[in-house]
């Protein structure tokens, strides 16, 4: 077991969530626990405990990182993309694949693992803004006219239904032959609100 002085707060916060990373990818997400994540790094689940208030925490802080890995995605594959229907419609389709990827820590967020008893804190929110917020920029070069609270409502609405195909398509509760039929019904989800949107102008 490591000493307390073996590593700084700093040291020991990202080896926790690293490990919290990997026990999640490894074993899903209601398989984390404090006593795991401490024996990983090699720690007391006491010491997490100096660094984290709680798991909940700590699960905040992991997917915050989750977060912020899913927007980096996005960003780049959105990059070279001067079309604001087709970079909406890449957005959905890099939100699928991620999930896809990370089903660990994708549930960690929305599923199993994610804290229900403790409010999100605002920091948190934040980064669940900020992906909401790439989606509210394309819909308002798209309808000009619209005030800033019919473009935040529409990008909630939007991405709802995308969240839905991509959650249900996970976990097999759509009749959906494998994740490129997934993203044909995401990419006509958007495209089909785009068309109401527009026509609303």
């Amino acid at each position: 077991m490591a000493r307390r002085s073996d590593h700084s707060r700093d040291e020991i916060r990202e080896m926790a969530l690293k490990a919290a990373e990997a026990i999640v990818e490894r074993e899903g997400a209601a398989g984390l626990s404090t006593r795991k994540i401490a024996n990983e790094i090699g720690y007391t689940a006491g010491s997490l405990y100096l660094i984290f208030e709680n798991l909940d925490d700590l699960i905040f802080r992991v997917n915050a990182r989750t977060l912020a890995e899913l927007a980096l995605e996005l960003d780049q594959a959105t990059a070279e993309k001067n079309d604001t229907e087709a970079v909406l419609v890449e957005l959905g389709c890099i939100y699928l694949r991620f999930a896809a990827s990370h089903r660990g820590r994708w549930d960690l967020i929305f599923g199993r693992g994610s804290p229900t008893a403790t409010a999100s804190p605002g920091w948190y929110r934040n980064h669940v803004l900020a992906l909401f917020d790439r989606v509210e920029k394309c819909l308002a070069r798209l309808g000009p006219a619209r005030n800033p609270t019919e473009v935040a409502l529409a990008a909630r609405a939007l991405w709802g239904g995308v969240h839905g195909v991509c959650t249900l398509a996970l976990t097999d509760k759509l009749d959906i032959a494998g994740l490129p039929d997934a993203e044909k019904l995401t990419t006509s989800l958007i495209r089909n609100f785009l068309s109401g949107w527009m026509r609303q102008n």
